[in-house]
């Protein structure tokens, strides 16, 4: 039986630098909120400063989970050491799963404007941690958009809504990955998988979430899965879920495995030069 879902607690996202000093805001991953298991972090980046920018992340390595970006302004151009390469464009959205282990980079394609997105992290289970490294890779009109009510748009990354099925398939976790814009005054209402933790971020405007008030740049996490939206005014708001995998979690830096040794074993294997 789906429970209407409650707010169990709210966080704001802190300043931080990552890359060659990128500025953004972690969500996700602070000394206030951790991890949400499966979810290991969440970044937004968005700025109208090319400072804030350009130096943007080169060459890095991953191993042990996936990395999820979604760009709202602004192109980057992504490059692996396995011979992928790729930009992104406003509305695109990219999964990869880094497995066993790839260097890539992430650098802007412009040198003015607004450069704004989300980096999400996704954890691994053990037994897919060693696994070939992939890419989804999604341009904006591969992303549907559902109008379940007047006043709600919802671009559907991951999920459904209304028919309309996002276009990132990850068994591991499930993963439900929703941009929800709602004018002033609309309200609705999505039932989450049962079992699956959540949250909400609202990165435009305020919303009310069950009986709990959201302010720009807060995250809502969820207890429950009927969850339900009213708008005071335009916003635009991230729900994110996914089926947790309760297994231990070590992570250092770029790396996120379930034991210490594998973690070193994570840095021999990129020291010696085997990713």
């Amino acid at each position: 039986m789906s429970r209407p879902a409650r707010i169990s607690r709210v966080t704001t996202g802190m300043p931080a630098s990552d890359g060659a000093g990128v500025k953004l805001t972690r969500v996700i991953g602070t000394p206030q909120l951790d991890l949400l298991d499966p979810f290991l972090m969440l970044d937004e980046f968005g700025t109208d400063r090319p400072q804030d920018y350009l130096a943007g992340f080169p060459d890095h390595p991953h191993r042990g989970f996936e990395t999820v970006t979604y760009m709202l302004d602004g192109r980057m151009r992504h490059r692996d050491n396995h011979g992928n390469e790729g930009v992104l464009v406003p509305g695109s959205v990219q999964w990869m799963t880094a497995g066993r282990g790839l260097v890539h980079s992430e650098m802007p394609e412009q040198q003015e404007g607004r450069m704004r997105g989300f980096q999400l992290w996704v954890n691994l289970p053990a037994r897919d941690k060693m696994s070939e490294p992939k890419y989804q890779e999604f341009a904006p009109e591969r992303i549907p958009v559902a109008q379940p009510v007047p006043g709600v748009s919802v671009k559907v990354i991951a999920g459904e809504v209304d028919g309309a099925v996002g276009p990132i398939v990850q068994p591991a976790t499930s993963p439900v990955y929703l941009d929800i814009a709602l004018d002033d005054g609309a309200s609705w209402s999505y039932t989450l998988p049962d079992g699956h933790a959540g949250f909400v971020y609202a990165y435009e405007g305020d919303v009310d979430v069950g009986d709990q008030h959201l302010r720009t740049k807060q995250l809502g996490v969820l207890d429950g899965e009927v969850v339900s939206f009213a708008a005071k005014g335009a916003a635009r708001v991230l729900l994110v879920a996914g089926r947790p995998l309760r297994e231990p979690v070590a992570r250092y830096g770029p790396f996120v495995m379930n034991t210490r040794a594998e973690l070193e074993q994570a840095f021999a294997d990129y020291q010696a030069g085997r990713f």
